[in-house]
């Protein structure tokens, strides 16, 4: 899936990767899409909050070697 930005959360404990993801998200344009790289596992229902909640969407996700990675479309 193309990403118009890549966002590497690795080794960041909760709430940071969300602080990120919120701070990159204000760097693209609606209807871009955000991949973020995080490997706390909390990370898997915190996005999935703070998205729905923002009125974006997770297109895809999946956990590869440890790495969750995530596809946010920009609301």
């Amino acid at each position: 899936m193309n990403a118009q930005k890549v966002l590497d959360a690795k080794g960041l404990a909760c709430p940071m990767p969300i602080v990120k993801t919120k701070k990159a998200m204000n760097d693209i344009d609606s209807g871009e899409v955000l991949e973020v790289h995080a490997t706390d596992a909390g990370a898997k229902a915190d996005l999935a909050a703070w998205t729905k909640s923002g009125g974006h969407e997770i297109l895809e996700q999946n956990e590869e070697d440890g790495v969750l990675k995530f596809w946010i479309k920009k609301g």
